[in-house]
């Protein structure tokens, strides 16, 4: 195959996998969007204030609310009845640890072996 043939090819594949990528994306925001609306009435009550562990659950929820915002929806990411300070600290939690599950596997990077199964150094 010529160079230029060969070149075609990888440039339209790069595109069919750059493509699928963004489909990819816009279907799990699209599903976790719905999945917030669904989940957002369960996971904000009104009755009492709530405290560090709802804090860390609606933190952690709190970037997935962007989709379900996108759409229309008009969900809560902070709730206004809250014990305070320990609430504070739990949201702040909840975000940095969506932040390091999502960046850590997003950032992750496999080990390298050889060709006879063994570590590189």
């Amino acid at each position: 195959m010529d160079d230029t043939r060969l070149a075609q090819c990888r440039s339209r594949g790069f595109a069919v996998a750059l493509l699928r990528r963004a489909l990819t994306l816009v279907v799990l925001g699209v599903l976790s969007g719905m999945l917030y609306g669904w989940a957002a009435p369960w996971a904000y009550p009104e009755k009492e204030p709530v405290g560090f562990g709802y804090g860390v659950l609606h933190g952690a929820m709190m970037p997935i609310s962007l989709p379900a915002l996108l759409m229309g929806k008009d969900v809560p990411i902070y709730a206004a009845k809250n014990s305070g300070r320990g609430y504070k600290i739990g949201y702040i939690c909840g975000i940095n640890l969506c932040g390091l599950v999502f960046f850590g596997a997003a950032f992750r990077r496999p080990k390298v072996t050889s060709a006879n199964g063994e570590k590189s150094q």
